[in-house]
C-alpha cells in the first residue's frame, strides 16, 4: 500500500519535472512552484496537497496519468521505482509490475546530467550525522581520542 507520504513524494518528484496536476476531473491544473523550499516542502506544495484532499477536489491525476491519486493512497496500489527512469510511479499491488510511467512523454527524460528531483533535506540533521560518523571514524583510528568517562573510584 503507497502511504501519504509515497504519493506526496511521487507527486513532488513529478512537479519538479514540470508535470501538472489535474484536479476537480481535469477541470484545474495546477503545477506548485517552488516545490521545495529549505528542509521541507514549499507553502505552494502543501495548497496543492490540501486541494486534493479536499473532499470537492473529484479526481485528481498525474498530468499523463490515468489513475487518481485518491486510488493511490488505497491499499490496491504501490510506489515503485521506474525501471526506465528510477523515478516513482505507481504500482498496482500484482504478480504483474505496470508498464505506465509518466516519465514516457518526457522526450528528455531520464537526463543524468541535470540534477535528479529530490525530498526536502533538513542540512542541520545531514551534518549532525556526518558528525557523528566521523567522531566514530576518529575513535576507531585514535582510541586515545576517545572521551574519558569521569568515574570516581572509592579506595
Amino acid at each position: 500500500m503507497a502511504s501519504e507520504h509515497q504519493v506526496r513524494q511521487y507527486l513532488a518528484y513529478w512537479f519538479q519535472l514540470g508535470k501538472k496536476l489535474l484536479i476537480h476531473n481535469g477541470r484545474t491544473v495546477v503545477l506548485p512552484q517552488p516545490v521545495i523550499e529549505g528542509d521541507r516542502y514549499s507553502r505552494q506544495f502543501e495548497d496543492c496537497w490540501q486541494q486534493v484532499k479536499a473532499v470537492d477536489a473529484g479526481d485528481c491525476y498525474l498530468e499523463g496519468t490515468t489513475y487518481t491519486i485518491s486510488e493511490l493512497l488505497t491499499p490496491a496500489w504501490d510506489i515503485s521505482s521506474c525501471a526506465r527512469c528510477s523515478m516513482p510511479v505507481p504500482m498496482v499491488n500484482a504478480a504483474v509490475a505496470s508498464l505506465e510511467c509518466p516519465c514516457i512523454d518526457i522526450p528528455t527524460w531520464p537526463n543524468l546530467d541535470a540534477p535528479l528531483p529530490r525530498s526536502p533535506i533538513s542540512t542541520q540533521a545531514k551534518l549532525v550525522e556526518i558528525r557523528d560518523r566521523l567522531r566514530k571514524i576518529t575513535t576507531h583510528i585514535h582510541p586515545e581520542t576517545e572521551p574519558k568517562s569521569d568515574h570516581s573510584q572509592a579506595s
